[in-house]
């Protein structure tokens, strides 16, 4: 299963990314905390997806655990150390050859903030 998260994709398929002492911990908690979870940890470091890709990972595999049709999130935050408020969190679900094309990208080192952007967000297009 590939996610994207902001610009990076991961595959969730590989070694899953919590202990299953873990999961089952993280069983109890909702989509809704899960995404303010998401906010203050990309409203600490908005490039959290590039300088901590594993617990971007993590955070990838709770969000499509408790949403299983959504396999793209983008955080944008204005600036590290923000109020979590102020993270814009957006969910997609994209086709299989869509995310496809994206890790292709990926692997070629040709994905970045703009291209994902204008492949799925779309909000540099204003």
């Amino acid at each position: 299963m590939l996610f994207l998260l902001n610009d990076v994709v991961f595959d969730l398929d590989e070694a899953c990314p919590v202990t299953p002492g873990d999961a089952r911990r993280f069983d109890r908690l909702g989509l809704d905390y899960v995404l303010e979870l998401g906010c203050e940890l990309f409203a600490e470091d908005p490039l959290l997806h590039r300088n901590d890709p594993q617990r971007a990972r993590r955070l990838a595999w709770l969000i499509h655990d408790r949403s299983r049709e959504v396999n793209a999130a983008l955080f944008a935050a204005p600036s590290p150390g923000c109020a979590p408020e102020l993270v814009e969190p957006q969910f997609c679900a994209l086709p299989r050859p869509v995310m496809q094309q994206l890790q292709a990208r990926a692997s070629k080192g040709k994905l970045d903030a703009v291209s994902a952007d204008k492949a799925v967000w779309m909000r540099l297009a204003a």
